[in-house]
Order: structure tokens, then sequence, then C-alpha cells
């Protein structure tokens, strides 16, 4: 059997990446051409090619994170249809490979798979994204989203906070940042303005070019005082990952932040749904590739002597597609409807367990 699990996981690894090279490339130099538009915008700032270079390659990472399911299934489904083709796993069945053991050898190769997905999704490609942007930044000027920039809400003993970040900038610092604070009556207490703010070690932020103005009432009369000051800090418990979260895609950010961002929001009374059915999509993607050897597995068993293959694989091709549209839909639909997150996640995952043991017990098991 360790001749049979070499021989397979060879194969399967050795498509798997001829595949994930196929795409890397073509998306390199999609990403390259769209990315040309900005060296000419951008040329006097200094972004040369050779930085759209750079920033197109750390952009592999998170699209090597999205087309891993489909890289194994395009992969698998080639090797399993050239086995056959080849009558080699007609011999390898001869020799003991019976359907559950090729079935528990293919998943024990795709919880590799699963490991390896993680890996790419929640350290190379959120680290890989977050210096791809700053690097940009620095050329472009900020990182922001819209006009308004992101808004955030920090409660305290003594009241609350909306915090209003205009951008980020390439150093990490925070640009055309306000602060509105807020009593525990629901009254505005004071605004204030900051050109830029540095998040400390400590988690306080250190405000530059402070204008402040505080809203009082004394004696039934209310009184209006302003200031101009150089620096101000502020203690808060928003941190640098949290403001990052909400200028940055959801998607980018990796496990444990996404979740400590989704506290922090529930913390606040504010709605998390976005991010929590994006915090299930990133525990339950990894596991499609799990699925996806499995739907692999019956192309196994289809009996074709000459030609072919190239139709199944182009319907690996198109099955992938379709998962991974389905991914995408389902979590803008379960946004839409309010559905529980963890089931706006899973819903595409279990459809394809299913398509793929149903083809399983009818094509292996029945026939």
């Amino acid at each position: 059997m360790k001749t049979l699990r070499r021989l397979l996981y060879n194969e399967v690894i050795r498509a798997v990446f001829f595949v994930i090279l196929g795409f890397m490339s073509l998306f390199f130099f999609f990403d390259f051409i769209a990315e040309v538009r900005a060296v000419t915008q951008y040329a006097k700032t200094g972004y040369s090619l050779g930085y759209a270079v750079i920033y197109v390659a750390l952009m592999i990472p998170n699209h090597l994170y999205e087309l891993m399911p489909i890289a194994v299934l395009i992969g698998t489904i080639f090797v399993m249809a050239r086995l056959a083709q080849s009558s080699e796993y007609t011999i390898l069945r001869t020799s003991g490979l019976d359907p559950w053991r090729a079935l528990k050898t293919l998943l024990t190769l795709g919880l590799a798979f699963v490991v390896l997905t993680f890996a790419i999704g929640d350290y190379a490609s959120p680290a890989a994204d977050r210096v791809a942007q700053l690097l940009k930044a620095r050329y472009t000027g900020r990182i922001t989203i819209g006009q308004t920039g992101a808004w955030l809400k920090e409660k305290q003993a003594h009241g609350s906070y909306a915090v209003n970040v205009g951008e980020l900038a390439s150093d990490g610092s925070l640009r055309a940042v306000r602060i509105f604070e807020f009593d525990n009556r629901g009254l505005l207490a004071s605004t204030t303005q900051s050109k830029s703010a540095r998040i400390q070690e400590d988690g306080a932020w250190l405000l530059s070019e402070v204008s402040r103005t505080e809203f009082a009432v004394n004696n039934n009369k209310a009184e209006i005082k302003r200031q101009t000051l150089p620096t101000l800090r502020w203690p808060n418990s928003i941190n640098a990952e949290m403001v990052s979260a909400a200028l940055l895609k959801p998607e980018r950010m990796n496990t444990v932040d996404l979740f400590q961002y989704i506290q922090h929001l529930q913390a606040n009374q504010q709605t998390a749904q976005r991010y929590e059915i994006e915090f299930w999509r990133k525990v339950f993607y990894p596991l499609s590739c799990l699925v996806m050897v499995v739907l692999a597995l019956p192309f196994a068993y289809l009996h074709f002597r000459s030609g072919g293959i190239a139709t199944y694989v182009f319907g690996g091709v198109m099955a992938g597609i379709s998962f991974f549209l389905l991914n995408n839909v389902f979590g803008f639909i379960g946004n839409l409807q309010n559905w529980e997150p963890w089931v706006a996640a899973a819903i595409p995952g279990v459809i394809y367990s299913v398509l793929s043991l149903t083809a399983f017990a009818w094509l292996v098991l029945r026939r």
C-alpha cells in the first residue's frame, strides 16, 4: 500500500502544482496589465514597473488561497481520468485498492491540502496583502474606502465614542481622524479632530495637531469650549488590526484578528453579520479540499480507452468554477437575508459534499 499511496500522492501533487502554476501565471499577467495604469498615473511619485511587479507578486498568496480547492479538483480529476484511460487504475484495483481504501487515501492527501490552504489563507495571504497595500500607499498616498473613510465605535464606562478614520498612511499612521464623544445619556459631549494619529504600544492613540470642542451644561447654561493642542493621548481599545479591518477587505484578515474584530463590534452593539460570514467562510473554505478529492474519485471508475480525458477535465474546471461562484453568492445572499453566518458559509460545501458522495455511491459502489 505504501507504493500505491506514493504513486497516487506523487501524481496528484505534481498535477496540482502544474495547475496552480498555470493559474498563477495567468493571474499575474492580468494583474500586471491592470497595474500598468497605476504606474502611468503615479510615475511622478516614483511608482515604477519594478514596484508594480513586487505589488502583483505580493497578491499571489491571496489568489493561491482562493484557487487552491479548484486546483486540487482539476489536478485530481486529471490524474484519476488518466489512470482510468491507461487502465493503470484497473491494475491498482486488482492489486487490492478497493473503493473505500482509495477514498481513505485521497482524504489523507486532501487533509494535507486543507492544512496548506489554511496556512496560506491565515498567515501568508494577510501578511502579503498588508505589505502590498502599504507599498502601494507609499506612492499613491493613502489607503481609504469611499469619501468618508472608516467608522468605528468604542464604548467606555463614562460614555461612548464614534471614531472616523479618513485613511491609513503608508507608514502605518492614521490620517483625518475625527472622534465624537457621547455621554451615558446619548448626548454629544465633545468632538476631536486630528490631522494624524499613531497607535502606541499600550494601545492608546497619540493624536497630532488636535482641534477639540467640548459641550457642557452648567447651571442650565450651555457652554462650548474650544482648544487647540499639539498632541493629545486618547486611551481606547481600538487596535491597528481593527482599523485595518475597517479599511481593508475582511477576507484579507487572519482568523484570530477577524474573531477579535467581531467581538469588538458585538461589544459595541454594531452589526457584525458580514464579518461573521467571512469568519465561518475562512473556517469552512479549506475543508472544501476534502470535498474536491472525493468529487474527483469517481472519475477513476469511468471506462474509456482513447480520447475524452479533455472533456472530463473541462467538466472538472466547470465544477470548480461553479463552486467558487456559489461560495461567493451564498455569502452575499446570507448577508442580505440575515441568515445564520455559519449556515451561509457552509451551504456550498454541503451541496458539493452531497453531490460528490452521491456520485461516489452510484458510480463506484453500485456499478
